[in-house]
């Protein structure tokens, strides 16, 4: 039995002082849990901003930095349990999210630009909106078979060469094969 323990999932950890039920109840209005009215109405123009153009965003601040970035994570989940789209959880330095429609691999990559923003919650939310509005970038599967594609191409190329250079030397007179030096 203590095999099970080991591997049983840890619960989610929050972070502190945070009251699941409030921050459901806040969000239910417009989609933004913000500690003050400030933060409230500018994060909740630009989370409806956001739904327009097609991303279901809800936003939640956390004032101050958790003990473990992951417990932003952790919240996001939670919320997103309940709650259908994208849940970006934004403290003063790090975010967490989670997305039952955004890719993990996108979320993280819209993250990287969101974060380190101290107490300027409404500008890490533009930075995270304005990188999942991006279109996707590279499709790095479509780059590895162009480049398998080439080297593939290089290799038949290369033994075509020296295919048709073994064939010429065979059917070349030995007069011609051999030392053009001698000759003289």
């Amino acid at each position: 039995m203590t095999v099970l323990h080991t591997f049983a999932p840890m619960a989610a950890e929050l972070p502190p002082n945070t009251e699941l039920s409030s921050v459901r109840a806040d969000l239910a209005d417009n989609h933004v849990a913000a500690p003050t009215d400030k933060d409230q109405q500018e994060l909740a123009t630009i989370v409806a901003q956001a739904r327009a153009e097609g991303i279901p965003l809800s936003v939640v601040v956390v004032p101050g930095n958790p003990g473990h970035d992951s417990s932003l994570r952790d919240l996001a989940t939670e919320l997103g349990q309940s709650t259908e789209g994208t849940v970006a959880v934004f403290s003063d330095d790090w975010i967490g999210t989670y997305s039952d429609s955004i890719s993990r691999v996108r979320l993280e990559w819209a993250e990287d630009v969101a974060k380190y923003r101290g107490n300027h919650p409404e500008e890490a939310v533009t930075a995270f909106v304005d990188r999942l509005e991006q279109p996707e970038g590279t499709s790095w599967g479509v780059v590895t078979g162009v480049l398998l594609a080439l080297t593939a191409l290089a290799v038949a190329g290369l033994y075509f060469v020296k295919s048709r250079r073994d064939s010429e030397e065979s059917a070349a007179p030995a007069s011609v094969r051999g030392d053009a030096g001698s000759a003289q």
